[in-house]
């Protein structure tokens, strides 16, 4: 019980707003001083969290990958698209058009989770 009590301490704590974008060497220190942990620790922390999204995603992975409360990351086929001839084309009433085809591929989508939604909203 008691550890359920100080993890919604922990995330009831206020937080500031930050006003400008973070880059790579910003977040590895302000994650190493929130943690404790060294900048090359925390810098190992987010390669290996890299390899395990890289891992999901491959070919033959399991095409989705979840980073609990904040965001999913899915990987979606998209099928091959036929090329087709005289479709009337939309900019200009009466002409027509030839549409090439488009290889197959693979797009990544990431959605956002409920506590994600959550921090824009405060």
């Amino acid at each position: 019980m008691a550890g359920k009590k100080s993890s919604k301490q922990a995330i009831a704590k206020k937080t500031t707003a930050i006003s400008e974008k973070y880059t790579k060497t910003a977040i590895l220190n302000d994650l190493s001083e929130s943690s404790g942990l060294s900048k090359k620790e925390v810098g190992l922390v987010l390669e290996g969290l890299s390899d395990i999204i890289e891992r999901h995603l491959k070919k033959r992975g399991a095409g989705e990958f979840t980073l609990p409360g904040l965001l999913k990351i899915k990987a979606i086929k998209r099928p091959a698209r036929p090329a087709r001839k005289g479709v009337p084309n939309p900019f200009k009433p009466g002409e027509l058009m030839d549409i090439p085809k488009k290889p197959a591929s693979i797009r990544v989508k990431v959605l956002p989770l409920k506590k994600l939604k959550a921090f824009a909203e405060l």
